[in-house]
């Protein structure tokens, strides 16, 4: 079984590699090659324990991230999510690798959002709001700057000197950037055309009259029906699109409260980013519409990263 550990996902998983992994799960998913169920999970004392398994039909594999979820872990020093990707051959059933979850998450969760950013903000969106300023920050600004000729940034979060610390970290990473710390979201919003919302919350801090009009938002901090980051009225006025249908009228939050609420119906979702790819379902329609993408993660985003991981490092062995 070939070993693949967090240092060598950040080495080779680049940013643009997996943004151009992301949209190839994202349209097999939609054309029916690639499968997948809503993950399942158990609570424990002190934390909760979560099952992904998808096939990857194109590809001859199939696998599962399989992750703990303890949330006082900081307070020890130890991350909050920690766990593993297991890919399995589909010829006889063997397992044939292992990747580090965590590392593959944080840059596959910041990929799919940039997939769905290229798809959906304006061609000229160039003022981006980051909404948190933990490890998806980090990568949700490298993924943006991927797809969109970002120069200003303005951040905010929960914790003011955790937002000075993010800020001073990016500027010098990306020194040719503008980064303007943010008393607020609605300061951070209302400058952005472009915003990304990564703070685990359980209630929305987002609202419909703090995002101009033409915006583009990533959904990204919360996989709960109870929580989100979020509020109802912007979601309903928000064309809305998902990573896959079956999970967000199972998981999210955003859809499910509004939908509860009777703010949106389930006709609200336009489709999947997998749809918009394939021609299912329309992108954006105006330059003045808001569109969402509201991401819950996928059992297919991590075992693609650790399929195209595992042949890199077949190929490299077999030279």
């Amino acid at each position: 079984m070939i070993l693949i550990d967090r240092d060598e996902v950040y080495e080779k998983l680049t940013m643009p590699r997996c943004i151009s992994l992301m949209k190839e799960a994202f349209a097999g998913l939609a054309r029916g090659v690639n499968t997948q169920i809503v993950r399942t999970g158990m609570r424990l004392d002190n934390g909760a324990l979560a099952f992904m398994p998808c096939s990857l039909g194109e590809r001859g594999t199939f696998g599962a991230k399989i992750i703990s979820v303890y949330p006082g872990n900081s307070q020890d020093g130890y991350p909050s999510h920690q766990g593993e990707v297991l890919l399995f051959e589909s010829a006889h059933g063997t397992p044939v690798a292992l990747a580090d979850a965590c590392a593959i998450t944080e840059i596959r969760t910041a990929a799919a959002s940039a997939a769905a950013t290229d798809l959906l903000a304006r061609p000229d969106a160039h003022a981006l709001a980051m909404l948190g300023s933990g490890a998806q920050a980090v990568t949700h600004l490298e993924a943006m700057l991927a797809v969109r000729p970002v120069c200003d940034v303005y951040v905010w979060s929960p914790t003011p000197s955790h937002a000075a610390d993010y800020a001073a970290r990016m500027a010098v990473r990306y020194p040719r950037l503008a980064l303007h710390l943010c008393a607020s979201p609605r300061e951070a919003a209302q400058h952005a055309d472009i915003l990304c919302t990564v703070c685990r919350s359980r209630d929305p801090f987002l609202t419909r009259d703090m995002v101009q009009p033409g915006a583009h938002i990533n959904a990204v901090g919360t996989c709960s029906p109870v929580s989100r980051e979020v509020s109802s009225d912007l979601v309903a006025a928000a064309r809305l699109y998902v990573d896959q249908v079956e999970a967000c009228r199972a998981e999210s939050g955003e859809y499910l409260i509004p939908l509860k609420e009777g703010l949106i119906t389930e006709s609200h979702i336009q489709g999947s980013i997998g749809d918009v790819l394939t021609d299912k379902a329309r992108g954006r329609e105006s330059m003045q519409e808001i569109t969402l993408f509201d991401s819950l993660g996928l059992a297919m985003e991590d075992v693609i990263c650790a399929d195209d991981l595992y042949r890199e490092k077949i190929r490299m062995q077999a030279t």
